[in-house]
């Protein structure tokens, strides 16, 4: 069985969980799964995670995501973007490039969003999506999001492309919608691309052509991201052989478990536990109550023992990967 990360880089036309499926097939594994949906017309970054990587998926820090779209302004559609229907279409010939750039700072930094009917959203354990598709449409509550930043990148209209990076739950269809209704002429969303999704992103992709021609051993060598290095915004301890033992037998680790103790030790938090350069567990660092109290922490996730070829992983992106998208 294969442990780690893969980044596809999914085409249009697809559900993130067919992409899921071809792997189970190519790969003969059925430990497989994604970290967060693509709408089946995007394209681009699919964090996929394999066997013990499926374990880090709560603690993978995604909470920054970066997209390249291109919107369509006077059009609206039910959907929020080109696969919907047609619901309004108003004359949009009155619009400037100056206009455009005047209503964009309005969607930047912290703002509210209503998410759409066609979405993953459940209300009593149905998804939005199906509801929607049978004509109903239930109340949504506002929720806050994360524009960290929003660059408009060409401006042909009736068309405008924009790169946005924002917060993990930000829905761009809906921003889009926003924009339009902002200018007055409404829009849709006609192109959506996912460049980056926190330390992931398309530098480190294969397309599912690429994977289908790829060997394992290519993969392995060239391709895979460890678990380790997935979580590497998380503070690293190295064990004793004998806090490795206690870990084994689903035991927390005491001070003297440790190899040695960084001098900045966070004061909560999770961090990785790792002996000989393999990950053995997530621990949780929670509060001491005394000062005498030293190090306090329990055993939050426990991973099998990864081999050595995994381990390796791919080293090349070592780097990146300890800097997400900046």
């Amino acid at each position: 069985m294969i442990d780690g990360f893969l980044v596809v880089d999914k085409p249009a036309g697809i559900t993130s969980h067919d992409v899921v499926s071809i792997l189970r097939r190519t790969l003969h594994q059925k430990k497989i799964g994604h970290t967060g949906t693509l709408d089946p017309f995007a394209t681009g970054v699919l964090p996929i995670a394999l066997g013990e990587g499926t374990k880090a998926i709560p603690y993978l820090d995604e909470s920054i995501k970066e997209y390249q779209a291109v919107m369509r302004i006077g059009i609206s559609t039910d959907t929020l973007d080109l696969t919907g229907n047609v619901l309004k279409i108003r004359d949009w010939s009155h619009i400037t490039p100056e206009m455009i750039l005047s209503v964009i700072p309005k969607f930047t930094g912290s703002i509210l969003q209503i998410p759409p009917m066609f979405s993953a959203l459940k209300r009593d354990g149905v998804p939005l999506y199906k509801l929607a598709r049978r004509g109903e449409t239930v109340e949504r509550q506002e929720r806050s999001v994360e524009i960290h930043s929003l660059v408009i990148d060409l401006i042909s209209l009736p068309e405008i492309a924009f790169t946005v990076r924002c917060s993990r739950g930000t829905y761009v269809r809906t921003l889009a919608d926003d924009i339009g209704e902002a200018l007055g002429v409404g829009a849709h969303l006609s192109v959506l691309r996912r460049t980056a999704s926190g330390a992931f992103s398309l530098t480190h992709s294969l397309t599912l052509d690429e994977l289908s021609s790829s060997s394992i051993d290519n993969l392995l060598q060239n391709r895979l991201i460890t678990v380790g290095q997935s979580l590497a915004g998380l503070p690293e301890f190295q064990l004793t052989a004998a806090g490795s033992r206690r870990i084994q037998n689903g035991i927390t680790p005491v001070p003297s478990d440790f190899e040695s103790l960084p001098e900045l030790i966070p004061a909560s938090g999770k961090v990785k536990l790792f002996f000989n350069d393999v990950l053995l567990a997530i621990g949780d660092i929670y509060p001491a109550e005394t000062s005498s109290d030293g190090l306090r922490m329990k055993l939050v996730r426990v991973f099998n023992l990864l081999s050595p070829l995994q381990l390796s992983g791919w080293c090349g992106i070592q780097k990146d990967l300890k800097n997400p998208v900046n």
